[in-house]
């Protein structure tokens, strides 16, 4: 991506309402630039207000006997109406396509030969007003995309020379020392070197409660600095950061349409023709059996009655606006598509570490020989595993900071570690290179939940066993729980050993346990959930991504986690709670149910006017009044889907 907030607007024309247009590239400009224009400085949405003004003009003319000035009035209503989305037409024409910008300007040229001006500035305009309103919409939908982008600041501080000197946040680069001050917006992502602070990240990933950084700890672009002053070294440049890419992904998703849109572009495709031969076969029969003027005018009503305006309008608005509320949720996904097979999963397969559990490997028991105490034993483990880069060492470290290092220390790949303490020999490994001597009991317990288990000998003997977990992340019951309120099962995938896997499972509620499993295993197991039906993955790690690839929706658990998760998800969250999931497919499931009712609605509109339009029941103008009017409440009903405050209620 360049430039640090470069972004689709939709200040420019977007795809017709109904098509009359290929969906053309959105503008792309600076995040600086990208502020809705206020509408009566968009001529996208003037235009169609004039050519409104000019015919309300024509109407009250006309009603006071001026049928000149009336007549004027109307023409440059109508021309100010379908020079919105005439010329699209006829583009798409010369290209050998067929759009419904066509349907009404033929209709408009027919209503014109037949003397009918006050009609087709009718529908000229309230056409090309239901074209701005959609224009409109469109620019609310993405209003969640512009809010990820001010996240960023205009400017930053970093150290140079010793000096603090402010630059533009595009032209962060990185390794350099930027200096954020409380109150302060990270400008792009990196790792604290000095400071200790908190940070308020809920813009970006829904989480509340502030999070505690120190030295060594990394930072994302548009985080809050609540606290202290933090010197924070840059690890992306400002135009390529994670909320960069979170942008990107969103846009990505806004230029893509759904399976349901393409279902409505195949039954607007073949509509399209189907409605220009039954208005031809109108008029010919018609006039050969009765009154030619008649007839043809009822075949430009009917060719207006069967215009499936609503119909290629009314899913690709909802997907929009679901989309884009969906990433103020915290919930990323990457297409229409994606979002449509959102609505329809009935199972859950979960990846345990990192995703069910925190990633951060604690010791969470330590049993001991007689006469020696906890702290002690800790203390001698400790004092080895300080030494080690084993992420168990680090749990033991990290549970005895003070310990004393070690000397003489060897370690033995996959067994253990031992050296010398006061002393005194001390070696600390596996169970199933140590004897747990009278402890063995009690180990196998803690084996039994889940835990890993080291030995501790002093001088031979075994003095201690402590036990080491990757905790659950304390909202899994809950979201469990949830799911299957919501009709969706869940299965635990894990590439940990069965007896540590049962014991979270449990903790969890996952009855459904598959474990010791490789990369291509998860991927396997995938196909065969999925032959039970549609079936959604979530993990966060790099042995994941076969599995997030072979599901239909594949969901990476923070946007900023492994490339090659994220790269292989449908979904990404931007943050690593877990509830998230139940309010995405309850988001998901309320867009599809209001896609749904667009679409019965727009067939409707269809079904009911054709033939009224037919049986001359309804005239030109009445038809034009009830088919726009039907489109500004399919485009209304679609908004409803950029809401997010019911996104968790039960549908």
């Amino acid at each position: 991506m360049h430039g640090a907030g470069l972004l689709r607007d939709g200040s420019g024309r977007v795809s017709a309402a109904c098509g009359c247009d290929e969906p053309d590239t959105l503008i792309v400009e600076e995040a600086e630039e990208g502020r809705e224009r206020p509408w009566w400085r968009d001529s996208g949405v003037m235009v169609p207000v004039f050519s409104g003004v000019a015919f309300g003009t024509g109407l009250v003319l006309e009603w006071a006997g001026a049928e000149i000035p009336a007549l004027v009035a109307f023409w440059i209503g109508l021309l100010l109406g379908a020079s919105t989305f005439t010329p699209g037409a006829i583009r798409k024409l010369l290209k050998g396509k067929l759009g419904i910008g066509l349907l009404m300007t033929i209709s408009a040229i027919g209503a014109v030969i037949l003397g009918y001006v006050g009609e087709a500035a009718a529908l000229a305009f309230l056409y090309s007003i239901a074209e701005a309103l959609e224009d409109k919409a469109m620019d609310r939908a993405r209003g969640g995309l512009r809010a990820l982008l001010k996240l960023v600041p205009e400017t930053a501080t970093i150290r140079r020379d010793g000096a603090s000197v402010e630059v533009a946040a595009k032209d962060l680069a990185v390794g350099q020392l930027m200096l954020v001050r409380p109150g302060e917006r990270i400008a792009t992502d990196g790792i604290v070197r000095t400071g200790r602070s908190s940070l308020d990240t809920s813009a970006i990933t829904g989480e509340s409660i502030p999070v505690e950084v120190e030295p060594g700890d990394a930072v994302s672009a548009g985080a809050i600095n609540t606290a202290g002053a933090l010197e924070v070294e840059t690890t992306a440049a400002g135009t390529d950061n994670s909320l960069t890419t979170i942008v990107e992904l969103v846009e990505q998703a806004q230029t893509e349409k759904g399976d349901r849109a393409r279902l409505a572009d195949r039954i607007a495709r073949p509509l399209v023709p189907g409605v220009l031969i039954l208005a031809a076969l109108v008029a010919l029969i018609g006039s050969l059996l009765g009154d030619p003027g008649l007839w043809i005018t009822r075949a430009l009503v009917v060719l207006v009655a069967a215009s499936p305006c609503a119909l290629a309008i009314s899913v690709p608005l909802t997907v929009v606006a679901a989309i884009g509320s969906a990433s103020r949720l915290g919930v990323i996904i990457k297409s229409g598509a994606v979002f449509e097979r959102f609505g329809v999963i009935r199972h859950v397969a979960v990846d345990k570490t990192g995703t069910l559990t925190r990633n951060e490997p604690a010791v969470t028991a330590v049993l001991t020989a007689d006469g020696v105490d906890e702290a002690q034993a800790l203390a001698w483990a400790a004092s080895l595993e300080q030494h080690s880069t084993h992420p168990l060492a680090a749990a033991i470290t990290a549970a005895s900071p003070g310990a004393p290092a070690a000397l003489d220390v060897t370690e033995q790949a996959g067994h253990g570690i031992e050296g010398t303490l006061d002393g005194a020999q001390v070696t600390v490994g596996s169970p199933r290179w140590l004897d747990a001597g009278t402890l063995k009991d009690q180990v196998a317990g803690l084996e039994e939940q889940g835990m890993t288990v080291v030995i501790v000998h002093r001088d031979g003997l075994p003095v201690a066993a402590i036990g080491v977990r990757d905790e659950l992340r304390p909202e899994v019951p809950e979201v469990v729980r949830t799911l299957a309120t919501q009709g969706v099962g869940a299965t635990m995938l894990t590439g940990d050993n069965a007896r540590t896997a049962r014991a979270l499972a449990a903790q969890a509620g996952i009855e459904d346990v598959r474990a010791e499993l490789r990369p291509e295993d998860k991927a396997a197991a995938i196909s065969e959930l999925g032959r039970h039906g549609s079936v959604a993955m979530i993990g966060d790690g790099i042995n994941d991504a076969p599995a997030l690839a072979a599901s239909d929706i594949g969901i990476a658990m923070g946007a900023t986690g492994s490339d090659a998760a994220i790269e292989s998800a449908d979904v990404a969250f931007t943050g690593h709670d877990l509830r998230l999931l139940p309010r995405a497919f309850a988001h998901a499931r309320r867009g599809r149910h209001i896609m749904n009712q667009n679409i019965i609605l727009s067939l409707m509109i269809i079904v009911v006017l054709l033939p009224l339009a037919l049986f001359g029941v309804l005239g030109l103008a009445a038809v034009v009044l009830v088919h726009e009017i039907a489109e500004v409440i399919v485009i209304l009903n679609g908004l409803r889907a950029a809401r997010t405050s019911r996104a968790t209620a039960d549908l």
